[in-house]
């Protein structure tokens, strides 16, 4: 008998399909359900004999704490997936370290951040935030040359990190005329969208031809304050920063910087160093700037597409099949 880890509301919701999805499998499942009190806990025997678990998206924050507690004292599980792409907090290295095999949901969520990406660069492309300060004063303020903002096609993004988002970003800013660049450390694939493929350390030479740095990499410890002051000095007078990765891994002080001297053209930053964003943040003010509070996912079928990813992989797991999306080691 295998034992699977689930929340209470993906036992209610789902926990009849999984029974029948292991059934057809031949597969002896046992579900295990967290409590659905946030303080509540299973049994230190109940814990010794889970096998698997799914962080859903629904534990996410309230039974975070607890989910996680569970499964730090459950020492035969051999697997956990998780509804996330980023793998930066140390729980999960601490499950590698244990010999968990993680995997997340990289992918299911590419779509909607992409097109949240694409949103905040034509938004700033447009001048959108001269417009909606007018909108809120009731003031009528039509643009007039020369303050007419510069045709897309023909301006270059740099898409830092080319996987399942960053490639979908890289396709919807090609479909709009401008020339992508993507960076990436493995080599280039048919597919990829970009006009150019370069290593990360090629990215302090190819910032001053870039009119959008667009980040979507995970955190790691090469990434982490990777965008510093002087990277930021290296792009052109005007330049716009999307990021939808973490915001760690720009120096937001030389951030704030470079905006408020109008070195940057703008910024549209759905992640921060301090999250939620403070209330003291000179980025809520600054009138070239887009702040989204780390949302850029938000889509009613991620659940879903979730779901069937986990599936998937847990028929794989049953036959003993490579998984989809598993992480070798943690990011630091």
């Amino acid at each position: 008998m295998t034992t699977l880890l689930v929340s209470s509301r993906l036992h209610a919701e789902r926990g009849a399909d999984i029974a029948a999805h292991a059934q057809r499998l031949d597969m002896a499942l046992e579900l295990v359900v967290l409590p659905a009190d946030p303080e509540g806990r299973l049994s230190d025997a109940d814990c010794a004999r889970l096998d698997l678990a799914f962080f859903s998206n629904d534990i996410f924050p309230t039974h975070s704490r607890q989910f996680f507690s569970t499964v730090r004292k459950a020492p035969s599980l051999q697997w956990l997936h998780v509804f996330n792409a980023g793998v930066d907090h140390p729980i999960y290295t601490e499950m590698l370290k244990r010999g968990v095999c993680l995997t997340t949901s990289a992918g299911s969520t590419a779509v909607p951040i992409a097109q949240t990406a694409i949103t905040g660069l034509l938004m700033l492309a447009r001048n959108f935030p001269r417009w909606l300060a007018a909108q809120r004063e009731r003031r009528w303020d039509p643009m007039r040359s020369p303050d007419f903002p510069r045709d897309l096609v023909g301006q270059t993004a740099v898409v830092l990190g080319l996987g399942s988002i960053g490639r979908e970003i890289a396709r919807l800013a090609q479909a709009l005329g401008l020339k992508v660049i993507g960076i990436r450390r493995s080599p280039r694939q048919a597919d990829d969208p970009v006009d150019e493929l370069h290593t990360p350390d090629q990215l302090p030479q190819l910032l001053p031809h870039c009119d959008w740095l667009i980040i979507a990499c995970p955190l790691t410890a090469e990434t982490r304050g990777l965008i510093d002051a002087a990277m930021l000095a290296r792009l052109p007078q005007g330049a716009y920063l999307i990021n939808v990765a973490r915001g760690e891994i720009i120096d937001e002080t030389a951030l704030v910087a470079a905006l408020r001297a109008r070195r940057l053209g703008g910024a549209s930053l759905d992640v921060f160093a301090k999250e939620p964003l403070p209330a003291e943040s000179p980025l809520w003010d600054l009138p070239n700037v887009l702040v989204t509070p780390h949302n850029s996912a938000a889509a009613a079928g991620n659940d879903e597409r979730v779901y069937r990813l986990f599936l998937g992989n847990l028929e794989r797991w049953f036959h003993g099949a490579a998984l989809r999306n598993t992480v070798s080691t943690a990011a630091s």
